[in-house]
């Protein structure tokens, strides 16, 4: 299953859960209801929440647009519904009356009237103006737990726990016609767009498929390994869609009543699935605080809560060594645990690809650069933007701390460099010279010296205290991509379109090593804190380490799934960490062990986008996994706990052969022998692959 990219919904909090979602008539909006009580409205042009409907006091079980998609109704579990203006947000109206959790809400085809059901036994029917109860059907005898209107606006459909479905005639709230056969609680009914048919969704772990002027059966739909919470028709009624306790979306033919595609990917139940209303996507919200969007042509995922949908631009690690710091096309900026791989934060405000991030030497605050013109500085642990930071005329490519963290510099497609006063916001200097896009900017250690990189093919050096150019440094034959200086800021590093790196004296001014190697663009450069290795990555999907003295290659990872745009490293009592970020969405990090002339790599986790899951999955009895494999399966949702963990992964496994292969491919052998036409400077680096059982 192949992730496509497509946008990003904020992360919900680790106690909180989406219960319900709901797409507004024009697909422009898009609501979700929490376990918090609140309701989020997100536009779906750009994924961003537009506002958060507050009132409710639990979990909000139903939400739906009116036809004219004006007013929002929502059903919860403290017993009310409420009526919102869809617009602004504004509760118009409280409706009161049922005795037990409001279930399911539906709006009737001309908008005038309100259906919902109840725990109390009941399906009532209130009109929207008024909020009056215009009838009440009482012919369940236990919970209801679903309700839709016919879309020829002449009968109701109910299901509930007596494991019936229930037809009502609208006018005279009599009960024309029961449909028996499933054996355990009804969850949710849905008709579908021409009216002629009904689908309901069961505990039996069954979907049946209605005929409504007949009541028979026309399928049974078997193949969900739990409950069924939700079913939906698509917008053209070939299609039904439905959601389980099972973790799974699963797409069906309503023809044949054959499953045409099996969705996997939550950690938890799913309560709800809908269809856009263009059909091309379906949504699904899931108790495990993500919702997700799913391309229903190809069933794959396309965006999914839990990490970047898009290419990763940037990446940054804390002094600390405990947070990295990512941003990248879809826009957002994710903090992330380094230990674990855990999406911390996600912070939103730019409107375009988050090109650059940054924390500062204090680690309390990250500044941000975007395509959108602006500059952002946020506060680390309450994720709140404490500046936007504004002058430039074009997209801001970098964005770099000074040294003692009391200022930020940035550099644009305006071709200029700034500086900005961290406390105030306001723009110090603007530093010209450059004549073309200004890529790449880094302050020397002692913080009297900025480098800045340029599609102008040159680097040159700046004077923090008056602005003044020290040098232009030239030698690259195309764009240079980044800078960096090394931490004693004897050396300064650089890289770019003509796919070499080169080490430059800081002193001398001088190139002293050209690094070759890479087949494409060199796009990050990185030095480690003690200097003595230096990371570069490629859009040739390799990333190399390179020992600054000598200027040889030490060794190299392959293998990755698309480009790396971003690196940075991680040093911590336990060793020594590399991170990558790379054009697929994923964050990565790597542990780097150095033993005599040896360097090895070990992949400690991978933060993706949901592509590959294993959701449910046992690994009880697969053989040969190393705790890394463990992990990266486990991330993936599967579970269980070999019985047998060998130190040389062994190649026989007994039930999940081609998915441990597939991990093997990153984590055992990413670090392999070089190819024969390599084009290197130096010597071929010494290669070192060790299998661990460490964490």
């Amino acid at each position: 299953m192949t992730g496509v990219q497509f946008g990003e919904l904020p992360l919900l909090t680790e106690d909180d859960g989406a219960r319900s979602c709901v797409y507004s008539p024009d697909g422009k909006s898009f609501a979700v209801g929490l376990y918090s009580g609140d309701i989020s409205v997100y536009s779906t042009s750009n994924w961003e929440r537009t506002h958060t409907l507050e009132g409710h006091s639990n979990w909000v079980m139903s939400i739906v647009y009116s036809p004219n998609g004006d007013q929002i109704a929502s059903g919860c579990a403290d017993m009310t519904l409420r009526l919102w203006r869809a617009e602004t947000g504004e509760c118009t109206r409280i409706i009161i009356g049922h005795t037990g959790f409001v279930n399911a809400v539906a709006y009737s085809p001309q908008g005038d009237q309100v259906a919902s059901a109840s725990d109390d036994g009941t399906v009532r029917l209130w009109d929207v103006v008024t909020g009056d109860c215009h009838q009440t059907l009482p012919g369940h005898i236990e919970p209801v737990n679903g309700i839709a209107y016919s879309p020829k606006d002449d009968q109701i459909a109910s299901g509930g726990d007596d494991n019936m479905v229930r037809l009502w005639n609208i006018v005279t709230a009599e009960c024309i016609r029961t449909l028996s056969g499933h054996g355990d609680s009804v969850w949710g009914v849905a008709y579908s767009p021409q009216g002629n048919q009904l689908v309901s969704a069961s505990a039996d772990k069954t979907i049946r498929l209605w005929d409504v002027e007949t009541g028979g059966c026309r399928h049974v739909l078997i193949g969900h390994g739990n409950i069924i919470n939700g079913v939906t028709y698509s917008p053209r009624g070939d299609q039904v869609a439905s959601g389980s306790q099972d973790g799974t979306v699963r797409l069906w033919d309503i023809e044949t009543g054959v499953c045409l595609h099996t969705l996997t990917g939550h950690g938890n139940t799913v309560y709800t699935v809908v269809y856009s209303p263009e059909r091309d996507q379906i949504a699904s919200c899931s108790s495990d605080t993500t919702v997700r969007l799913w391309n229903v042509s190809g069933g794959s995922l396309r965006v999914d809560s839990k990490g970047h949908s898009q290419m990763v631009y940037s990446v940054k690690c804390s002094s600390k060594g405990d947070q990295i710091a990512s941003g990248g096309l879809d826009t957002t900026v994710r903090l992330w645990n380094a230990r674990t791989g855990e999406c911390l934060k996600v912070l939103r405000g730019h409107t375009q690809t988050a090109s650059g991030v940054v924390y500062s030497p204090q680690g309390d605050q990250i500044a941000t650069c975007s395509s959108d013109s602006e500059v952002r500085l946020w506060n680390v642990e309450s994720g709140d933007c404490l500046h936007i930071l504004t002058g430039h005329s074009g997209g801001v490519e970098e964005v770099a701390f000074s040294p003692q963290g009391h200022q930020v510099a940035s550099v644009s497609t305006d071709k200029s460099v700034r500086l900005w006063n961290v406390t105030t916001g306001d723009c110090c200097a603007t530093l010209n010279g450059h004549t073309d896009n200004v890529l790449s900017v880094a302050y020397s250690p002692d913080g009297r010296q900025i480098a800045t990189g340029s599609s102008d093919s040159t680097i040159r050096l700046w004077s923090v205290e008056n602005g003044e150019l020290l040098q232009a440094l030239q030698g690259h034959e195309s764009f240079v991509r980044r800078v960096a200086y090394s931490p004693r800021g004897n050396q300064l590093a650089s890289a770019g379109g003509d796919m070499t790196v080169r080490l430059w004296d800081v002193q001398e001014r001088e190139c002293h090593f050209l690094l070759i190697g890479h087949s494409h663009y060199v796009w990050c450069v990185a030095y480690s804190q003690k200097g003595d290795l230096l990371a570069s990555g490629s859009l040739d999907k390799t990333v190399r380490l390179w020992d600054t003295v000598s200027g040889q290659c030490r060794t190299f990872i392959q293998n990755f799934q698309d480009g790396i745009r971003a690196a940075d490293w991680i040093t911590t009592s336990d060793g020594l960490y590399l991170v990558n970020g790379c054009d697929d969405g994923s964050v990565l990090k790597w542990q780097v062990v150095e033993k005599e002339d040896l360097c090895s790599v070990r992949l400690q986790w991978n933060a993706t986008n949901g592509t590959l899951t294993m959701t449910g999955a046992s690994i009880q009895d697969v053989h040969g996994l190393t705790q890394t494999n463990k992990q990266l399966l486990k991330q993936r949702g599967a579970v269980g706990e070999p019985e047998h963990v060998f130190r040389n992964a062994s190649t026989m496994v007994m039930t999940m052969a081609s998915v441990v292969s597939n991990f093997k491919q990153l984590s055992d052998k990413a670090v392999q022998d070089p190819p024969s036409n390599a084009d290197t400077r130096n010597e071929q680096p010494s290669q070192h692959v060790e299998e661990t059982n460490d964490p």
